[in-house]
């Protein structure tokens, strides 16, 4: 396994399940020692450090990142995770839910890259990593809101990149196409044939199934680490080629 962590430390949101936890155990496998928040951190087991905050209370975020710094001895990389799904199109989704959505999704990487970034300038190798969705560059049916926050993250992401790049931070973001996590077994288990959708969704991506939380994972660690010194403003896509191939019908 590779160590190019060593030395370094994370904190994941959103890290105690999904892409989250994938990426939280890959980072400390290769050599970081890292801190999880989370609504129910329980899922993250020891050596990962557990920190409980919503990130939409700002009070509760600064408390578990000043945590997590004083526990891992300062922060160097952060993984903004955290993030909630949405279905329907514009007509479908009520205010409140728009709210709610862009407070996790947006504002929660808001709340904790200001409270983590002291930290950050303090750091000789600062990597901070959005998870984006292939949903905001490409137009999905019944994804109206969930892409809005995504295509908001995007943006985001370019904006601090340009912020920060002097103070020595990095940001970049990945976009994941579809990836098989508890939020999308839900979504197929509440459909009418789970298996039929399963297999649409995995059909809409060119390698035809679904990513899985450990790639998005590896992608999210080669952004982390000092190898990727110069990757800065870049969204790194991890979507089975879903953003940028255009295939012929299979042949029969």
């Amino acid at each position: 396994m590779t160590t190019d962590l060593d030395g370094l430390t994370a904190l994941v949101t959103g890290g105690a399940s999904g892409i989250g936890l994938a990426t939280a155990h890959l980072l400390s496998e290769r050599g970081a020692q890292v801190a999880v928040l989370d609504l129910d951190p329980s899922g993250a087991l020891p050596p990962l450090r557990r920190f409980n905050a919503d990130v939409c209370d700002d009070r509760a975020v600064r408390a578990a990142v000043q945590g997590a710094a004083e526990a891992l001895g300062g922060i160097d990389i952060l993984v903004n995770n955290a993030g909630i799904g949405a279905t329907g199109t514009v007509e479908d989704n009520p205010d409140e839910q728009w709210h709610r959505v862009l407070d996790v999704n947006v504002l929660g990487i808001v709340r904790t890259t200001r409270a983590a970034l002291p930290y950050l300038r303090d750091s000789a190798s600062a990597s901070v990593i959005n998870t984006c969705s292939i949903a905001a560059t490409a137009g999905l049916p019944q994804r109206a809101l969930y892409s809005a926050s995504k295509g908001a993250v995007l943006s985001l992401t370019l904006a601090m990149a340009a912020d920060h790049v002097r103070e020595g931070i990095r940001v970049n973001c990945v976009n994941p196409g579809t990836v098989d996590t508890p939020w999308v077994g839900r979504l197929l288990d509440a459909a009418a044939d789970p298996a039929a959708e399963r297999a649409a969704l995995g059909a809409r991506q060119p390698t035809g199934r679904l990513v899985t939380a450990q790639e998005v994972a590896a992608a999210i660690a080669y952004l982390a680490s000092p190898a990727s010194g110069s990757v800065t403003g870049t969204a790194l896509a991890v979507d089975g080629g879903m953003a940028g191939l255009r295939l012929r019908p299979a042949e029969r």
